[in-house]
């Protein structure tokens, strides 16, 4: 019982030691923290998302994603763990698994703006202009602050040519 006791404890520290690591930014140091966990405990959801958080960081997506799915395993309503697995899934080169995992974010928070604007970037990407822009909208309606965000955008290059691209980004100026 001992033992059991002071491997919780031991645990929360290690895990408390990590998360200050990736708050500095330290992702390798917080990997290798998260290493020495007893293995009764690798398997916590806050140590799986200080792990794929690290992994993310250290670009390294395509293992960071088995780790954002146990994740969903453990919390299929989570919208963190869907952003972040399309965040992934971009970089990996599959634009058609982060407009899944972003589709499912919006299922759950259909008013998100980071949902929505994530969504249509993902979607002008994939060649999809009717969804990016009705998206693009929708997040610019919820949150007019992003306007600013879209400039620098480069997401938006295949459809920034487009006149209804920059209608829409007229008449969200004139209303933020």
């Amino acid at each position: 019982m001992a033992a059991a006791k002071f491997d919780l404890i031991r645990s929360k520290h290690l895990l408390r030691e990590a998360e200050g690591y990736l708050e500095l930014g330290l992702a390798q140091q917080a990997l290798e923290t998260l290493d020495r966990l007893p293995d009764l405990y690798r398997d916590n959801p806050v140590a799986l998302l200080l792990r794929a958080e690290a992994l993310r960081e250290l670009e390294r997506y395509e293992e960071a994603l088995p780790v954002f799915q146990r994740l969903e395993e453990l919390d299929p309503d989570d919208v963190r763990v869907y952003l972040a697995k399309g965040w992934c899934h971009k970089r990996v080169g599959r634009i058609d698994l982060a407009c899944a995992d972003l589709e499912k974010a919006a299922e759950l928070e259909p008013d998100n703006p980071l949902v929505c604007y994530n969504l249509a970037c993902y979607y002008s990407l994939a060649g999809n202009k009717d969804k990016a822009l009705s998206l693009l909208k929708k997040a610019l309606t919820l949150e007019p602050d992003y306007r600013k965000l879209v400039p620098a955008e480069t997401d938006f290059d295949p459809i920034r040519s487009d006149p209804e691209f920059n209608r829409l980004l007229e008449a969200a100026g004139e209303t933020a």
